[in-house]
């Protein structure tokens, strides 16, 4: 069992990345097509945060073409080059899964002003 936790602490990124749950974030992903490797960027709000340690994901959930997108991303995967917070939201739950029956601007989360 020890092998296993020295593993997990070798693969937890040194700097892990500022995310809160109602944050409006670019998450800039590492996608391989073939032998290139390019990055991608995916941007929206952060609806989930869950676990901890090596197994810490959260999910980041968009608009696209009208449809609903919702990508899982792990915190420490190397396939996540950067997450940048392009704006901070005022909520007052750790789940916003609400967020999934809504539409337009109520689907909306207030920015947290200071």
């Amino acid at each position: 069992m020890d092998a296993l936790k020295l593993i997990a602490q070798d693969s937890i990124k040194a700097e892990k990345p500022a995310i809160e749950v109602g944050n409006t974030v670019r998450v800039h992903v590492k996608i391989r097509e073939g032998e290139r490797e390019r990055i991608q960027v995916f941007e929206g709000t952060v609806i989930a945060k869950r676990g901890s340690g090596v197994s810490e994901t959260f999910t980041v959930r968009r608009i696209s073409y009208g449809t609903g997108v919702e990508r899982v991303f792990p915190v420490n995967s190397p396939n996540v080059a950067k997450v940048e917070t392009i704006r901070t939201g005022k909520v007052r739950r750790s789940k916003l899964y609400y967020l999934r029956d809504r539409v337009g601007k109520a689907a909306k989360v207030k920015e947290q002003i200071g």
